[in-house]
């Protein structure tokens, strides 16, 4: 009976290598167009740009298995935010919640900013001036290096500035959270699979597996229908009489 199991257990393991690197290679889906999908980061700006898509920007982790004792760069997976030994990887999704595209995996001790930089997104912008994107905390470099485009929490006011003003960045900083948040609901929808939840397999694996799960995730979150601007008039919630 061991010999069955081991036989089926290797033949899964088969299967998975297989389809794995099919999955991975598909690319994202393109809300309302099924024959076109997006590959690669220019793909994803070149879309944003002559679509009128503003981008939302996010990083995630996901905790893999610690590097052997003496190994060259051991200390690289240790996240100063986890303390734990974690894989990093940008997120890009649209206002709507959809998944657009998910990608540059580095070792969870890289700042979100560096791997921003290195893997060509700072360039990506400024190759599509039009684009803009919503940024967290994280990304407060490149919202400073490019202000028209990247918009970040606003800065908090000393302790000595006026309680009016204190209300005022309190309230910005509330609505840019709102605007921001979908992405970082796409990020948890990814976070359902298992395997990125606690990933066990070989790290050198990581890149392409979340690749394969981000690309069906699209899939889901592509047919969401897209969200009405809401209006950010201040209104009255009940009429007054004099």
């Amino acid at each position: 009976m061991s010999d069955v199991v081991e036989a089926w257990l290797l033949l899964i393991a088969w299967v998975v290598g297989e389809i794995r690197p099919l999955l991975a290679a598909r690319g994202f889906a393109v809300p309302g167009r099924p024959d076109i999908r997006l590959r690669t980061l220019a793909d994803v700006f070149a879309y944003a740009e002559a679509e009128g898509v503003e981008l939302r920007i996010d990083g995630t982790e996901t905790q893999v298995r610690r590097p052997k004792a003496g190994c060259p760069g051991r200390k690289a997976f240790v996240s100063g935010k986890k303390k734990q030994n974690t894989a990093k990887t940008t997120t890009i999704g649209d206002g709507s919640g959809r998944l657009l595209w998910s990608g540059a995996d580095r070792p969870g001790r890289m700042h979100d900013q560096t791997a921003m930089r290195t893997e060509g997104i700072a360039e990506q912008l400024r190759l599509h001036p039009q684009v803009k994107a919503e940024v967290d905390e994280g990304y407060r470099g490149r919202a400073n290096d490019f202000p028209q485009q990247v918009q970040a929490p606003p800065r908090k006011p000393n302790d000595e500035a006026p309680l009016g003003e204190r209300y005022a960045w309190r309230e910005a900083r509330r609505r840019q959270s709102s605007a921001r948040i979908c992405v970082e609901h796409t990020s948890s929808e990814e976070k359902k699979w298992r395997p990125l939840q606690r990933y066990l397999g070989r790290r050198e694996s990581y890149a392409e597996t979340h690749a394969a799960i981000a690309g069906l995730v699209s899939d889901r979150t592509a047919r969401r229908a897209s969200r009405p601007r809401t209006s950010t008039e201040l209104v009255l919630a009940r009429r007054t009489t004099c």
